[in-house]
This record gives structure tokens, sequence and C-alpha cells, in this order.
């Protein structure tokens, strides 16, 4: 699909701990251990946000194939095989709306077997201040009441429809699949 801009300070949380606060205070024995560089923090702080979001996709359901998830950054690199286009965008989507992503690109794969449906690509809609989804429906399909079609169509990544934010990214499926 390529590269996607988010808003980099918008979105969820990760809440990742730091793993070596239960080793303070504790005295190992031998030389001092050298402080790691700058250079050397980002990258570690880089690999546990990628493997963060390997975990947010994975429990939200979404499998991926061989799922990779390359931070460096705000850019986060997407790789492996979706089964199905609705899957490769949620997690676009679910990766993109995390806090301090600027960029995703999506190096994903569809299974062929996917391809061969021909499933539509869906518009990707940057809420802004104000919005609903029923003003969203309104914009995108002409009729406000359709708001439950977005709705749906950014499960799980969305728990209820009145909780969407400015900045948050939302996939709105093409008419013919919201008219079903």
């Amino acid at each position: 699909m390529g590269l996607f801009d988010f808003l980099k300070n918008a979105g969820k949380k990760l809440r990742i701990g730091d793993d070596d606060d239960d080793k303070k205070g504790v005295q190992v024995p031998g030389p001092k251990p050298q402080a790691p560089s700058a250079e050397g923090v980002r990258e570690l702080q880089d690999r546990r946000r990628g493997a963060a979001m390997v975990k947010l996709v994975n429990d939200m359901g979404l499998q991926v194939n061989d799922l990779g998830v390359r931070v460096n950054d705000d850019l986060v690199t997407l790789t492996g095989t979706a089964p199905s286009q609705e899957v490769r965008e949620k997690v676009v989507l679910m990766v993109g709306n995390v806090d301090g992503v600027a960029r995703v690109d999506d190096r994903l794969t569809v299974t062929q077997q996917a391809q061969a449906t021909a499933e539509a690509q869906a518009t990707f809609y940057t809420v802004k201040s104000g919005d609903t989804l029923s003003k969203i429906a309104q914009q995108h399909y002409g009729k406000a009441n359709l708001y439950n079609q977005i709705f749906e169509a950014n499960r799980p990544m969305l728990k209820d429809a009145d909780e969407i934010f400015p900045g948050q990214v939302l996939r709105i499926p093409q008419m013919a699949g919201a008219a079903k």
C-alpha cells in the first residue's frame, strides 16, 4: 500500500515498562558495565516499541503471518502476509494510531486467495475536532445513519462509536461494502 502519515502525538499509549526496574539496587560482581550509548538506548526503545506493537496487533485478533514490526524513531515498517485487504488496513491503522508514530511504511502483502476476491481498498480519514461517526458518514456516504458501517469497519480498534479523537485515522469502506 505504501507510506502513510499519522499525527505523531495522538493515539494509544503503549505503556512500555522498564524491564530493569526489578534489578535496581542489586550488586553484580565484576567490572562495572559500561553505560549504553544514546544510539543504543534509542535502538532498545525502538525494539521494545516494535514488540509492544506486535502484541497490540495480536491482542486485537488481527492475525498476520510472519508479522514484522520495525520501529525507527517515528517510522514503523510493517512486513508479513495478511489474510485480507481489510486486515492489512486495520493493522496499518492500529500501528499508525499509536502515540509517537508519524509514518507507517506498509510492506504487508495479502494472501493470493484474498487477492483473487479483488477486495476494494478503503479510504483512510483523519478525524478532526468536532467530528462524529455520523458526520463522517454523511460526508462520505451522504447518509448520517450509515455511521455504524464506519464503526464496524474499524472494529476492534473502536470499542464505542462515541469514542473517536482528533488525529485518529479511520477506515472508510467503499459504499458498495457499506450498503450490505
